[in-house]
């Protein structure tokens, strides 16, 4: 991953970067003004962080990009494989009507220049995938559950409907999260994975040490963006564990359910 800014409170990915008419950022622990598990750039609403201090994060990120965002666009994710598509009529609702569209999905998509779609993760997999032709973008949140449902393809049949997507023009990145070393299943999830029709030979080993299950959430899902048609060489992996580099990047096995969130964001400029 790249740094987009002085002292690395925002990373970025080469492959969007060489792209002008698009703008995204993954935020780290840097910055911000959160204390303890929240420590220090959280700038999640759906934590129990305090609303002063998110909000205070959050201006602060207004202020680190280089391009103008009228508004972050963050759901509350309930780890299944729902996705929205935010267009121009989701501003003509009443603010209290969008909270509710936000509830209970776990990927945003627009092609509504200015807005900021997002995901937020702490282990989880932030997917981030921008369609260079018709110029639209979504944010994915990743997790195993969501993967086993395959949100990632689930998405890319959604952007088609809409957009007329194809995956031969989606750029795609699969960003900081918890790794295949780190990632320790019980055979219930392993079996979960099987029966959703994943290779687990791809996708997981089996540590001889323990007798426990590793599944690589990263391979899984980039597997699923191969499926839905995009080129290996359009699929950027920031291969950055979570769990491992929990000083630089929230991650809840290490710090607890009730901590920070890194925030993924893309949208498209205006």
């Amino acid at each position: 991953m790249i740094s987009l800014t002085k002292y690395n409170e925002l990373l970025g990915y080469e492959s969007l970067k060489a792209y002008p008419g698009v703008v995204h950022f993954v935020t780290t622990r840097r910055g911000g003004v959160s204390k303890g598990t929240y420590g220090s750039f959280n700038c999640s609403p759906y934590t129990k962080d305090s609303c002063v201090n998110v909000n205070r994060n959050q201006y602060e990120l207004f202020q680190l990009m280089e391009h103008q965002i009228k508004e972050l666009l963050i759901p509350e994710q309930v780890h299944g494989c729902e996705s929205l598509v935010i267009g121009e009529s989701f501003f003509e609702d009443s603010l209290e009507r969008r909270r509710q569209l936000l509830q209970g999905v776990d990927a945003l998509i627009t092609n509504v220049p200015g807005y900021c779609v997002c995901v937020t993760t702490a282990d989880c997999v932030p997917v981030l995938l921008y369609d260079r032709k018709q110029r639209a973008v979504a944010a994915v949140h990743a997790g195993w559950k969501g993967t086993v449902k395959h949100i990632v393809a689930n998405v890319m049949e959604h952007m088609n409907r809409y957009f007329g997507t194809q995956g031969e023009d989606v750029v795609a990145c699969i960003g900081p999260s918890i790794s295949l070393e780190s990632f320790e299943v019980g055979n219930e999830v392993y079996e979960a994975f099987e029966e959703s029709g994943f290779d687990m030979s791809a996708i997981s080993i089996k540590k001889k040490e323990t007798g426990k299950y590793h599944i690589d959430l990263w391979e899984a899902n980039r597997i699923e963006l191969l499926d839905a048609g995009v080129p290996a060489e359009q699929i950027e992996v920031a291969g950055i564990c979570t769990y491992i580099h929990h000083d630089e990047f929230f991650s809840a096995r290490r710090l607890g359910i009730d901590s920070g969130r890194i925030l993924s964001g893309i949208m498209i400029r205006k």
